[in-house]
């Protein structure tokens, strides 16, 4: 009898240890305010802000990757630090020359990133498992200005394809397609207030300026333009896991709008936020910051459009 209790009981511990490491993760937001990274823990639509993940160190920023598989961790110093992210506790990867970068921007499927410092960024590839420093690329002023000193702007948009091999990059001048191998040219003079993206798996990029949306197939070679006008307003934009779709947020316009990528037709969904980014996590995008005010997300894969997750509790 008591082999047998024994065992219910170690079998109920193990299922608790199971559920706990099974649990649904719909994504992770940082904490401004507790200076940490929590996960969102549940389903989209029944999700609760969860416990911060635990680095070993204060955090003064945090960047994870779409598979939520990966983070680059900035700690009270600025200094970078790369965890492979996992059920049970984060795991440090070793990279050299990792320095305090100002921005992380990881590509569409998160097997790269980009790290921005002033006068440079740094190309990171190989992510989750065998990450390498690819390249780092020097950000000079505006040749035609004859001002041949590093940018110091933080850059208005930065963007980086799945395979690590182009970035583009806009601060407070031209939109440049940079290559790791020394390769790229400039994609406009005047690109301030532009937005781009790249596609998963690919060099198709999407780029709105000045009302409107240009589509790249293969930005860094043919780079076949389709165009769409009358994009008001937008704060950010992002290709769809599957790339068959885009999505284009307004925070002034407070909705997200879909666009059909084959045949260019739109539907716009209203939000009770001003939705200022869209950040991926998996087949979810995060439109706000980790606030007082619910965290707002657009869920891809369900009719369910936008869902909320109440915000934390008061500490």
């Amino acid at each position: 009898m008591r082999i047998l209790v024994s065992a219910c009981l170690a079998a109920c511990s193990l299922f608790g240890q199971a559920g706990q490491i099974a649990a649904p993760l719909s994504g992770f937001a940082f904490d401004q305010s507790a200076h940490a990274l929590r996960r969102i823990q549940g389903i989209p639509g029944a999700a609760l802000v969860g416990a911060p993940v635990e680095f070993g160190f204060a955090v003064s920023a945090a960047y994870v990757a779409p598979r939520l598989d990966s983070a680059f961790v900035l700690d009270g110093d600025g200094q970078a630090h790369l965890f492979r992210l996992t059920a049970e506790a984060p795991l440090e990867r070793a990279v050299d020359l990792l320095g305090a970068p100002h921005r992380v921007v990881f590509s569409p499927s998160g097997s790269a990133a980009a790290l921005y410092s002033p006068g440079s960024v740094q190309v990171i590839k190989g992510l989750p498992d065998a990450p390498v420093v690819a390249a780092t690329m020097s950000l000079r002023g505006n040749s035609s200005r004859g001002n041949p000193r590093p940018r110091r702007t933080l850059p208005g948009m930065l963007a980086i394809s799945d395979d690590g091999a182009y970035v583009l990059y806009a601060a407070d001048g031209p939109m440049e397609l940079m290559g790791v191998a020394g390769d790229g040219r400039q994609i406009m003079a005047r690109a301030a207030g532009a937005l781009a993206a790249f596609a998963p798996g690919s060099h198709d990029a999407a780029i709105i300026h000045g009302g409107k949306l240009t589509l790249f197939q293969d930005i860094a070679g043919a780079a076949t333009e389709r165009a769409f006008s009358g994009m008001a307003a937008p704060s950010a934009v992002a290709f769809s896991p599957d790339s068959q779709k885009l999505f284009v947020a307004s925070a002034t316009g407070r909705a997200v709008t879909t666009i059909q990528l084959a045949t260019g037709d739109r539907s716009a969904l209203a939000c009770d936020c001003a939705p200022a980014i869209l950040v991926p996590m998996g087949s979810v995008f995060r439109l706000t910051e980790l606030g007082s005010e619910p965290l707002w997300l657009l869920d891809t894969a369900s009719e369910r459009g936008l869902v909320f997750v109440p915000a934390p509790a008061a500490q």
